[in-house]
């Protein structure tokens, strides 16, 4: 009995390890194309006029917009895929235990595409914002800031958003991945792929604004990226949401409010 269930083990594990390796993998990959991204926009970009990264033009062309929205759409890969970890994971987990009792599954990659197709929506709305704003001459081409009473406003937006309700619901729907899943489930692959959206969307609600803020301190800021990434992931996984959210809604109405009064001075 214990010989059978030896192998039975070892491939539980070896499929956990699988779903961990590819997340690492689609993580590590879209950072670094953010870093490449980042790198070109300030050394060749700022040498010819012109990057991979930022049309220096008044006007973009398609390939411009197409370039963006890769830029938006990776970014968003690289930041959000972390948080999603532990619903992921907790999505295998399960999906094995289902094939495991000869149940319908689906491979936990539908359920990441599904979620990913989430962000890669935003990202086109990012693109296009980005292109409006460029457009009117309210994004520097050098730093993709926004200007200072456009980026105040965002902060305030974000500060406030921090202690609404919508914010409240969809962050613990992503903060409780055993309890989606128990409600939530679906059979099939396309049950899984209306689950990653779900779940994609929840994550969409609970962070949109917060993506925002990339138009305020530059969007290609790998520093600003890796603190929104890393305080998204601390939204999901810190015990208290309550301190995390009051505090942080707070200092981000302190910030946009003295953005607004210091460009009006």
């Amino acid at each position: 009995m214990i010989q059978a269930m030896l192998p039975v083990e070892a491939l539980v594990k070896k499929d956990r390890y699988v779903v961990i390796a590819g997340l690492l993998g689609v993580t590590g990959l879209a950072w670094a194309y953010t870093v490449y991204l980042a790198w070109d926009m300030g050394s060749m970009g700022m040498a010819s006029g012109r990057s991979m990264s930022m049309p220096m033009t008044a006007d973009w062309t398609v390939a411009d917009f197409g370039l963006m929205f890769v830029m938006w759409a990776v970014m968003m890969i690289a930041m959000m895929t972390p948080s999603a970890a532990p619903m992921i994971l907790m999505f295998g987990t399960v999906a094995r235990k289902r094939r495991e009792m000869a149940r319908p599954y689906a491979p936990t990659a539908v359920f990441v595409l599904g979620y990913l197709l989430i962000w890669s929506a935003f990202a086109l709305g990012g693109a296009l914002l980005q292109w409006g704003l460029h457009a009117a001459t309210l994004l520097s081409p050098m730093t993709m800031t926004a200007t200072p009473v456009i980026g105040g406003s965002l902060l305030i937006a974000a500060g406030l958003f921090q202690f609404s309700p919508i914010k409240y619901l969809c962050l613990t729907e992503c903060r409780t991945p055993m309890s989606f899943l128990l409600t939530d489930w679906r059979e099939g692959q396309g049950g899984a792929l209306k689950m990653g959206v779900q779940q994609g969307l929840f994550c969409l609600g609970c962070c949109w604004v917060l993506m925002s803020l990339l138009f305020v301190l530059g969007v290609m800021n790998l520093l600003w990226i890796a603190a929104l990434a890393g305080f998204v992931l601390l939204e999901k996984v810190a015990p208290g949401r309550t301190w995390v959210n009051r505090l942080s809604g707070g200092l981000l109405l302190a910030w946009g409010i003295w953005m607004i009064l210091d460009s009006a001075i």
